[in-house]
């Protein structure tokens, strides 16, 4: 049952998946979490085709929050299993100046890394796992980068992001991320400077 799911995933089949699982919502939440879990430690999925199913299945508001909700739950998992069961086996396979860097930056590094599309989820999550950034900050860092990032994501299979919508409102959200952004990048230096 599962095998005829994940090809459908991994051949970017959402209607098929759909069908698959709208029988029984219980379990596609419970699949959804464990594919969220996947992506946060390996990134075999793209972000979008996993947010484009949960909005798919549960709807835009749900969709969101369910992809945002699950997201936390992978990666304190992953955070705490690098951090504590595979920490030894992973260091040695990650540059000693970067994991310094996380370090140094702690939450900024995780923030701007979970808002900027470049960086891989389960990077930022194994090198904060192997870094000594507390889990708080790193909890915080992921709430707030996530929710922003995971939001711009999820208008593409919305459909907000079509010649129908208005372009004043992308601008107002896209200034907004950035405010907030800058907002929190300069409470972060704030902080840094007083400690």
């Amino acid at each position: 049952m599962n095998r005829q799911i994940l090809t459908y995933l991994v051949n970017g089949d959402v209607l098929a998946i759909r069908e698959f699982l709208i029988e029984n919502l219980l379990y596609a939440y419970v699949f959804m979490l464990v594919i969220m879990i996947i992506q946060n430690t390996f990134t075999v999925f793209p972000l979008l085709l996993v947010i484009t199913i949960n909005i798919t299945l549960f709807g835009f508001i749900n969709g969101f929050l369910w992809s945002w909700i699950s997201s936390l739950i992978a990666a304190t998992i992953v955070f705490y299993s690098v951090r504590y069961l595979f920490q030894e086996r992973l260091i040695e396979k990650f540059k000693k100046k970067l994991i310094e860097k996380v370090d140094a930056n702690g939450f900024s590094y995780v923030f701007q890394a979970r808002i900027f599309p470049l960086v891989p989820t389960s990077l930022v999550n194994i090198l904060a796992g192997l870094s000594t950034v507390r889990f708080w900050p790193f909890l915080l860092a992921t709430t707030i980068g996530n929710f922003i990032y995971f939001f711009v994501l999820a208008l593409i299979p919305a459909g907000l992001l079509s010649d129908n919508i208005n372009e004043n409102f992308i601008w107002v959200i896209l200034v907004g991320a950035i405010l907030v952004y800058y907002l929190i990048k300069l409470t972060v230096k704030k902080h840094n400077s007083s400690t």
